[in-house]
C-alpha cells in the first residue's frame, strides 16, 4: 500500500477497494456470458439452412410420409394410437393429425343436430377412406402444426386429396382459414 511508515492502516479503505475489484470482476464475468449467449444466438439465426427445406415453403403440398402399408382405422375410444377423432381428425400410430384442406361439422360439442348427424357421418366416411388402401400425408405451407399440436397435413392417395373427396360427397368444406357454422 502507499502508505508512510506513520500512517495507520485504513480498513475502511481497503475493504471499499476489494469491494470495487470484486464488482468490476462480476460485471466482466456478467458481459462475458452476455457476450457468448448473444454470439450462439447470432450462430443460430444464422445456421446454414438446406436449400430443399426453404423450397417446401410455398402452399404446394409436399410428400412427407407415405405408408408402405395400410394400417387398420376405427373410431377412437379411450386408447388413441391409430384411430378416428372425427371428420377432420385422427391419430396415426400415435400422432395426432388435423386434415388441412378440410373443415368438417363437430361432433364433440354440435351446435345443432344437423352438425351432430353430418359430423358423425363425416367421421364414419373418414374411417373408411383411410382404411381404403396405403395413402400419403403432404405439408401444406409452412405451419407444421395448428395451435393444439395436430400436425396439418393433407391426405392423398393417388393423387387426390381425400379431403376433396369428403368435399365432393358434401361432407366436408374447404378450409378458408376459419370455421364456419354448419347450423
Amino acid at each position: 500500500m502507499n502508505e508512510t511508515p506513520g500512517e495507520p492502516f485504513d480498513f475502511r479503505k481497503a475493504l471499499k477497494a476489494q469491494k470495487r475489484r470484486k464488482l468490476r470482476k462480476e460485471i466482466a464475468l456478467g458481459l462475458g456470458a452476455f457476450a457468448i449467449v448473444f454470439a450462439g444466438g447470432m450462430l443460430a439465426l444464422n445456421w446454414p439452412v438446406d436449400d430443399a427445406s426453404l423450397a417446401n415453403d410455398d402452399q404446394q403440398p409436399q410428400a412427407l410420409l407415405q405408408q408402405a402399408s395400410s394400417p387398420q382405422f376405427d373410431i377412437c375410444g379411450s386408447i388413441r394410437r391409430t384411430c378416428v377423432v372425427d371428420g377432420d381428425t385422427f391419430w396415426l400410430d400415435g400422432v395426432k393429425i388435423r386434415i388441412a384442406d378440410i373443415d368438417t361439422p363437430e361432433i364433440s360439442e354440435p351446435r345443432c343436430d344437423y352438425e351432430y348427424q353430418l359430423g358423425m357421418r363425416a367421421t364414419h366416411r373418414l374411417v373408411e377412406l383411410l382404411n381404403g388402401g396405403p395413402f400419403e400425408l403432404r405439408t401444406i405451407g409452412s405451419r407444421d402444426e395448428d395451435q393444439y399440436g395436430r400436425k396439418l397435413r393433407v391426405v392423398t392417395r393417388g393423387g387426390r386429396s381425400l379431403g376433396d373427396q369428403l368435399v365432393s360427397e358434401g361432407m366436408a368444406r374447404t378450409w378458408t382459414g376459419r370455421r364456419e357454422p354448419w347450423c
